[in-house]
C-alpha cells in the first residue's frame, strides 16, 4: 500500500515493548519501527502491566539493560492484562489517538480478554477494524478454555498474519473459516547486530577455540525438550567427545531436573549452563560461539530462536513440531528429526561434525535468511489494510 503525500495512515501498534523483555516484545518493536519507516503515522501502545508477579515464572519481566528503539520512546503504557477498567481506559485512549487501524501482537490466550474487549469496543464504538500478528493461536501448554478466549479476540479481527502452517489452521478454525489471513515466514531479528568473530565470542564465554560447540538457547521449559537434548548428549560424546553444550537461558520450571541428568550422565565437564536471561547485546556472543544451533522441542508452533540463528547463519537441528521443519528445510539449512527421539537427535548432531556439513547447511542458511527479511511482514500488513479498506 502507498502512502500518499497529502497523508499518512494512522497505525497503533498495541503489545509488550522495551522495558518487557523476550521475543514478542523484539517482534512489537520491529513492527513498529519498521512500518514507521514506510511512511507510516505509528501510535505504539504498551502495557502497563504484562503478567502479574505471581504467573510470571522467570525472575523478572524487564530487560537489564536501559536502552529502548527511538520509535518506542514514551510508548504510552495503558493496558493492564488483568485490570478491565485499564481495558476501557485503553480503548478510550486509542479513539482518541484516531488511528485508521490496530495491529495486535498476540501469542498467549491470557491476553484475549483485554484483547478482545478493546477490539470489540474500537469496532462497535468507532468502526475501527482491528488486526492481529499471531505468534501461537493457541499455547504451546495447552488448558481448559483457550480455544474459546482465543475465538474471542480473533474472530473480532478483520485480518491476521501469520508464520506457519500450524498457526495458519489454528487460526483458520478460531477465527471462522471466512478469515482474512496472510501467512508468511518468520522474519529474521536484526536488532542483534553483526556477528562477532567465533575466536572472541568462545573467549568470552571461557570455551576451548576448537571444539565443537552447539547452543540451546532461550527459557528452559518442559516444551522445549532440554531433557531430551541431554538424554542425547552421552551417545553424541561417543562419536564427538571434545563436544561442549551451552546453554544459554533462565529455567522456567524445576531446574534441578536437568541438573540432575547432567550429573546422571556425568556431563558437567561438557554442559555450560548460563541459567539467566541473556541481555542483548550478549546474544551475537552467544550464536557466534556455536557450529551448530539445537532445538529439540517438544511441541511447539513456531520459535523465534531460529531466526535468530539465521540472522547469525548458524544451521540448526529442530524437530518435526509446528512451523519448526518449515523455517529449517531438512538438509538444507539444518536437519530435522522426531520430536522426543534423544536417538535420532544424537544421529544428527554426530552426522553434522562427522560428515562436515557445516559449509553446505550455511550456505542454504543464509539462503533462507533472504526469504525472512522482515519487509515481507509489514508487506502482509499492508495487504491486510488495503483488503480492509477496498
Amino acid at each position: 500500500m502507498g502512502q500518499g503525500d497529502d497523508e499518512k495512515m494512522r497505525i497503533a501498534i498495541v503489545g509488550p515493548m522495551h522495558p518487557y523483555r523476550g521475543g514478542i516484545a523484539h517482534f512489537t518493536e520491529m513492527t513498529v519501527t519498521g512500518l514507521a519507516d514506510r511512511g507510516y503515522d505509528v501510535h505504539p501502545v504498551s502495557f502497563s502491566r504484562q503478567y502479574p508477579e505471581l504467573l510470571f515464572p522467570g525472575k523478572t519481566q524487564y530487560e537489564p539493560d536501559s536502552d529502548a528503539p527511538a520509535a518506542i520512546r514514551g510508548a504510552p503504557r495503558l493496558l493492564d492484562s488483568i485490570n478491565p477498567l485499564s481495558w476501557f481506559r485503553t480503548g478510550f485512549a486509542l479513539r482518541d489517538a484516531a488511528p485508521d487501524a490496530v495491529v495486535f501482537q498476540y501469542w498467549m490466550p491470557f491476553f484475549a480478554p483485554a484483547y478482545g474487549v478493546v477490539a470489540r469496543g474500537l469496532r462497535r464504538h468507532y468502526g475501527l477494524p482491528s488486526f492481529a500478528v499471531v505468534h501461537n493461536a493457541l499455547p504451546h501448554e495447552r488448558h481448559l478454555g483457550d480455544a474459546w478466549l482465543s475465538r474471542f479476540f480473533l474472530s473480532a479481527c478483520a485480518g491476521h498474519v501469520v508464520m506457519s502452517d500450524a498457526v495458519a489452521d489454528d487460526t483458520r478454525r478460531l477465527a471462522g473459516p471466512d478469515a482474512d489471513i496472510e501467512q508468511i515466514e518468520h522474519p529474521v531479528y536484526e536488532r542483534f547486530g553483526d556477528p562477532v568473530p567465533p575466536g572472541q565470542a568462545r573467549a568470552a564465554l571461557d570455551l576451548p577455540e576448537e571444539a565443537p560447540v552447539i547452543l540451546f538457547f532461550g527459557f528452559v521449559r518442559e516444551y522445549k525438550g532440554l531433557h531430551v537434548l541431554l538424554q542425547a548428549l552421552p551417545e553424541v560424546l561417543q562419536a564427538v567427545p571434545d563436544l561442549h553444550l551451552v546453554v544459554a537461558g533462565e529455567p522456567y520450571d524445576d531446574p534441578e531436573r536437568y541438573r540432575r541428568l547432567i550429573r546422571e550422565h556425568g556431563l558437567e565437564a561438557h554442559v555450560h549452563w548460563h541459567d539467566a536471561y541473556i541481555p542483548s547485546g550478549d546474544v551475537p556472543t552467544y550464536f557466534c560461539a556455536a557450529d551448530l544451533v539445537v532445538q529439540p522441542y517438544v511441541s511447539a508452533t513456531q520459535s523465534g530462536v531460529a531466526q535468530i540463528a539465521t540472522h547469525f547463519e548458524r544451521p540448526m537441528v529442530v524437530t518435526d513440531v509446528g512451523g519448526l521443519a518449515e523455517s529449517i528445510p531438512h538438509e538444507e539449512a539444518g536437519f530435522v528429526v522426531p520430536p522426543d527421539s534423544p536417538s535420532a537427535l544424537a544421529a544428527s548432531i554426530r552426522r553434522f561434525f562427522r560428515d562436515r556439513w557445516a559449509e553446505t547447511l550455511a550456505a542454504g542458511v543464509r539462503e533462507r535468511r533472504r526469504a525472512q527479511q522482515p519487509a515481507r511482514l509489514f508487506d502482509a500488513i499492508e495487504r491486510l489494510l488495503a483488503a480492509d479498506r477496498g
